[in-house]
């Protein structure tokens, strides 16, 4: 009897518990080698094809991945599709203007591994994921803008305020891109800033409520030393009015009563 997927016994699940580690650290070495020529537009042709090769490489053991997957999957049907846009991810690269798109994949990874060790914690996983949205679409759009003759994003540094300015939905509109390839990754950091942008601003409006709430629920310095004087003036009042007493009555007893004139009650 076959297992059942997501059951501890089910092939595919221990495959992708062998080799989370693994695509984690290839989907890191893969941002680093498709950044290092786009930060360093005067980097050696010898560094340039090891970073290509590099990125070449990893991106067949990313094709290896999604078939080795679909392989030990127990529902090959529901697998393909469920991972549509990881197949299309995939395939989109394979074409010169849409290379970009490889980054994609490299979010989808990490935060894949991000959402297992920050499971229970929401917002790190949030701000993780975010951070690396805007990092992977500045670089995107500085590899597909910078060559562009009426290009106004040409450095890290106006790609990166580019993408920080988007996915925030400010939009000063000094810097844009003006490729289709530009054009493209903008769309994509809009799309998937939005539901992480709107999570972030709930979570900090949510924090801010339960500040104040908790703050107006306690008692303020200057009410709790009003209390503690009233009480101090309770209890003098208090031992005062124990102090008095009638003349020729023992303390504490109640006032005599004067005596009938026939002697009757």
């Amino acid at each position: 009897m076959r297992d059942e997927p997501g059951q501890p016994g089910d092939p595919l699940a221990r495959w992708e518990q062998v080799t989370a580690v693994p695509l984690t650290v290839l989907s890191v070495i893969f941002l680093v080698v498709y950044a290092v020529p786009i930060l360093d537009p005067g980097l050696p042709a010898a560094w340039r094809t090891v970073c290509t090769l590099t990125t070449a490489t990893i991106w067949v053991l990313f094709w290896g991945d999604i078939l080795a997957r679909f392989r030990l999957a127990v529902d090959r049907r529901r697998f393909v599709r469920e991972h549509l846009f990881d197949l299309a991810v995939l395939l989109l690269p394979m074409l010169r203007p849409l290379r970009a798109v490889r980054l994609i994949m490299v979010v989808l990874t990490i935060s894949r591994r991000t959402e297992t060790w920050a499971r229970g914690r929401l917002a790190v996983y949030v701000a993780i994921t975010t951070l690396l949205l805007v990092l992977v679409a500045a670089l995107a759009v500085l590899d597909a803008e910078r060559l562009a003759a009426d290009a106004n994003i040409t450095s890290f540094d106006e790609a990166l305020w580019w993408a920080t300015v988007t996915i925030t939905t400010v939009g000063y509109g000094d810097h844009y891109p003006v490729t289709a390839a530009g054009k493209l990754v903008a769309l994509g950091l809009m799309i998937g800033g939005i539901g992480l942008i709107g999570f972030v601003t709930g979570s900090l409006a949510t924090w801010i409520v339960e500040r104040v709430s908790a703050d107006s629920s306690r008692p303020t310095a200057a009410t709790t030393e009003d209390v503690a004087a009233l009480r101090a003036e309770i209890v003098a009042l208090r031992q005062r009015l124990d102090g008095v007493t009638v003349p020729g009555a023992p303390a504490g007893d109640p006032e005599p009563q004067e005596a009938s004139p026939r002697g009757g009650p």
